[in-house]
């Protein structure tokens, strides 16, 4: 059987289950600590879930109690399968350079699988909750999003040859993340108002296995089986350090300018996914909570508004690449982002909170476009090692802005709950001010954001 290059339909179909299942975890545990703060079911109807929003009434405070609860244990959900899957992440896609990529797809869509069938037993059965900790933990060893993530941009940097559309066709990976990401987040609301939560668990399991079928069967690599696969096993010792050789080595015998470009770099992706991802997240929560009170379409109508986010935002990164450098895009991202969570902490109508996507048009553009800026920095034979810092940072990075920022919601929510949002719009600045140093420093009157392989490789013999 002829096998192909193609990675996209993995991760779209990825992304997909990934995307249908997340918004729906978020309710279900909202639904259930509702049922059990209560003793009754939760109401739905075809415009709004139950909120009571007269502030003097024991209810509103036992609602608020529930927002509090729910905030509380999405953060504790995310720290269980964060330290497995940052171990795994950090292993499988550095060690993707000699044994191929493919693993660093197929663990974590393994992974998927088996966290919803879990979903689909405890929600067919009505088991206790706490289950999902160990679901969580049991998923963190396939590795995460950050590993498939990972796996999949090292496997297009190996497949474009071309660095001048490297940025693009990065862009593109991001944005089947964003288009589908909506597209998931609109059948959501759908999907649970018409079969429920168990088969839209199950929906999402056959989705995991056509997708594990298709890598394994018609996937080929792009990294060839080396001596490294034929070699006599060896010891776990000596595995670690061949894994943790390439990440090592990045930084061990790059020249001094090239370190501190991939660190900065690395820093600014790491402090703009903390804010970003810190502040969307909390979405869900704040959709649910009075006076908005969004059922479960309406919140799936706000996750598919993002689909325009991630199209625009490409668009932007297609255009402004072929006009501006790569640091300008960074900088329009950021503040097309600020803009959207200034908007959003204000958000107290149904159409003021779907306008709150206008001013965020742009503001997934950074994400791609450093990426890119980081592959381009590093050799070939280094591809993996970078993106396995990526990988790492994002799982470091996610678990800890989830858990910072479900906190600090947990603790505002009574008196402003649009406060973590104005936060998470003020963290942006460290980003801004790391990316004004870095526009501003040089050596040898070449701006550090501008280098391409060919600069890095004469900067590196001459220090040599």
């Amino acid at each position: 059987m002829r096998k192909v290059l193609c990675v996209e339909p993995v991760i779209f179909i990825y992304m997909f289950a990934s995307s249908l299942t997340s918004p729906l975890v978020q309710q279900f545990i909202y639904r259930r600590l509702w049922e059990e703060e209560y003793n009754s079911t939760f109401v739905s109807d075809s415009n709004a879930s139950y909120c009571e929003q007269n502030k003097s009434s024991p209810t509103y405070i036992k609602q608020k109690e529930v927002q509090e609860k729910a905030s509380v244990f999405n953060m504790q959900l995310d720290l269980t399968g964060a330290v497995p899957s940052l171990i795994v992440a950090f292993v499988i896609v550095a060690n993707g350079d000699r044994q191929g990529r493919k693993r660093s797809l197929v663990l974590p869509s393994v992974g998927a699988l088996i966290a919803d069938i879990c979903l689909t037993v405890i929600s067919y059965f009505s088991l206790s909750l706490s289950i999902l900790f160990a679901v969580a933990f049991i998923t963190g060893l396939f590795g995460s999003a950050a590993t498939f993530l990972g796996g999949g941009f090292a496997f297009i940097a190996d497949v474009c040859h071309d660095e001048k559309q490297k940025t693009t066709r990065i862009a593109v990976v991001d944005l089947i993340f964003g288009v589908v990401s909506g597209l998931a987040g609109l059948s959501s609301g759908y999907f649970l108002r018409g079969i429920g939560f168990t088969w839209t668990f199950v929906t999402a399991s056959l989705l995991h296995v056509i997708n594990i079928i298709y890598i394994i069967f018609l996937l080929e690599d792009t990294v060839g089986v080396s001596e490294f696969q034929h070699r006599a096993p060896v010891s776990c010792k000596e595995l670690l350090r061949e894994t943790f050789s390439g990440v090592y080595m990045l930084f061990k015998t790059a020249p001094y300018k090239k370190r501190i470009l991939i660190t900065v770099l690395l820093f600014t992706f790491m402090t703009y996914l903390f804010t970003m991802v810190g502040g969307s997240s909390l979405f869900t929560l704040y959709e649910l909570d009075e006076p908005l009170c969004w059922n479960e379409v309406y919140i799936g109508y706000g996750a598919a508004a993002f689909t325009s986010v991630s199209l625009t935002s490409f668009l932007g990164v297609y255009l402004f690449s072929k006009c501006l450098k790569d640091i300008y895009i960074v900088f329009i991202g950021i503040f097309s982002y600020i803009g959207g969570m200034v908007m959003a902490a204000f958000a107290k109508t149904t159409l003021l909170m779907f306008l709150v996507r206008v001013p965020s048009l742009l503001c997934f553009m950074p994400i791609p476009v450093l990426r890119s800026m980081l592959s381009k920095v590093v050799l070939a034979g280094e591809q993996g090692a970078v993106f396995a810092c990526i990988a790492c940072l994002e799982v470091v990075t996610g678990t800890i802005s989830l858990s910072v920022f479900n906190i600090i919601y947990a603790a505002t929510v009574a008196w402003f709950s649009g406060f973590s949002f104005l936060l998470s719009a003020g963290l942006c600045l460290i980003p801004l001010a790391v990316l004004c140093w870095l526009l501003c420093t040089s050596w040898n009157g070449e701006d550090l954001a501008l280098l391409v392989p060919e600069e890095v490789s004469s900067i590196e013999s001459a220090d040599s």
